[in-house]
């Protein structure tokens, strides 16, 4: 008796000769001459197959079953529903405060829905996601242990080990898919949601800066007076160039302009400019009315306002906390604790998705109530040890990488024990 796989794949292949039999004879040539010249091919792709059977392994289907589809959908549709759940109720709270300034400074309503509110989504969503993953998985977990579906899975001989596994592949997908947010998408739409606060809610960025002195290369001191980022052009600007601890080069100018049209970057314009070169006991001096120079800084080196580091993705964050260190600034931190935050925070959906399993896997009286009131106060505890932190990290000199890391190695410890006394 032939099994149903192969009675399927012979009535497929009748249904589909059927269909081509009622073409022109010509598609019939066609197919007819591929055949007869295509043997080969089909003689060596049946080759690869049976020599290739390690190739199911490298696929990730080939590792979710029935059961971690089952699993998967619950997982996910519970995180999905439940971050749509709140987001929704957080935009109902938001509009209701910021109307009056909506309509204070006459905000058109493609502005509030393009750019603000969906740049505000992605945003909360990402920054509650460990929260969201907890309350999910405590929530479809629980409602499987009252209806006696773990018990099941686990008299099935299914262990609390290859249990774990579906909600695994889960983690993997969120993480991948906040990680993605936090460090490519979020970070354009919070300049782009900054712009509308500052036009619509009178909510001022800090676009001028006073006495800046960095360095923009090894041996390159620049100083600017006055800076105003609106214009992007500076007032008393004067660059100092030193080799082996002495001046060689004493540049000065009564206003530098931004190129920001140019095809690279660091292009500056310099207006009613002077050059002292000190050549030994001799002086050269040249002056002109304008000059393009090429001077290692931009504006986001400049001026400093709160919340800049959120508008860099991570590659551009990345590079700019290797080109402050080089200059030797001292506002490098919090850019620094960002870059390790978003890292840190896409692993902590394995952390609390271990917690909320162990926790919530046996079936108890009660209910899920209790439940959900430990992970909603695990989660805020979690999100509190983020702040504190990074507090202290920026304000009491702690180590960025320790203080974004601190809320998931003392959370790890806690999965671990949870971990350990589930299977019981």
């Amino acid at each position: 008796m032939k099994p149903l796989r192969q009675i399927r794949r012979h009535r497929r292949f009748y249904r589909v000769m059927r269909h081509l039999s009622q073409h022109p004879a010509w598609l019939h040539r066609l197919f007819g001459f591929i055949h007869r010249h295509t043997g080969w091919l089909r003689s060596f792709l049946k080759w690869l197959g049976t020599r290739m059977g390690w190739m199911k392994y490298v696929n990730p289907f080939h590792y979710v079953k029935r059961l971690d589809g089952y699993i998967i959908k619950k997982f996910i549709g519970t995180y999905v529903y439940s971050i749509l759940l709140i987001i929704s109720i957080s935009i109902v709270f938001d509009v209701n405060e910021n109307l009056a300034k909506f309509t204070q400074y006459h905000a058109p309503l493609k502005a509030i829905v393009v750019d603000y509110y969906l740049n505000f989504v992605p945003y909360f969503a990402n920054l509650f996601s460990p929260l969201f993953v907890f309350i999910a998985v405590i929530f479809f977990t629980s409602k499987l242990a009252g209806n006696s579906e773990i018990i099941s899975m686990l008299a099935a001989g299914v262990s609390f080990k290859r249990l774990m596994r579906p909600y695994m592949i889960s983690c993997v997908l969120i993480s991948a898919l906040s990680f993605y947010l936090s460090a490519f998408v979020i970070p354009h739409g919070t300049v782009i949601k900054q712009n509308f606060e500052s036009m619509y809610k009178n909510k001022r960025k800090n676009t001028a800066a006073d006495n800046v002195q960095l360095q923009v290369a090894k041996g390159t001191i620049a100083y600017i007076q006055h800076y105003d980022n609106n214009m992007k052009k500076g007032y008393g600007f004067s660059l100092d160039k030193f080799e082996n601890k002495k001046l060689v080069s004493h540049m000065t100018a009564m206003e530098i302009q931004y190129d920001t049209i140019a095809d690279s970057k660091y292009h500056w314009t310099a207006s009613n400019w002077k050059i002292r070169e000190l050549r030994g006991l001799r002086e050269h001096i040249t002056s002109g009315a304008t000059k393009d120079t090429l001077i290692l800084m931009e504006p986001t080196d400049l001026v400093y306002s709160k919340g800049q580091q959120e508008t860099f993705t991570s590659p551009e964050l990345r590079a700019y906390i290797s080109k402050q260190i080089d200059r030797g600034s001292g506002h490098v931190v919090q850019y620094q604790v960002e870059y390790h935050k978003r890292i840190a925070s896409s692993f902590a959906s394995f952390i609390l998705t271990i917690i909320g399993l162990s926790l919530s896997a046996k079936k108890r009286k009660g209910g899920m109530g209790l439940y959900l009131g430990i992970g909603l106060a695990l989660s805020f505890i979690y999100i509190m040890l983020q702040t504190v932190s990074a507090t202290f990290a920026i304000n009491a000199g702690a180590p960025p990488l320790l203080a974004a890391w601190v809320p998931n190695i003392i959370f790890a410890v806690v999965a671990y024990f949870c971990y350990r006394q589930a299977p019981n």
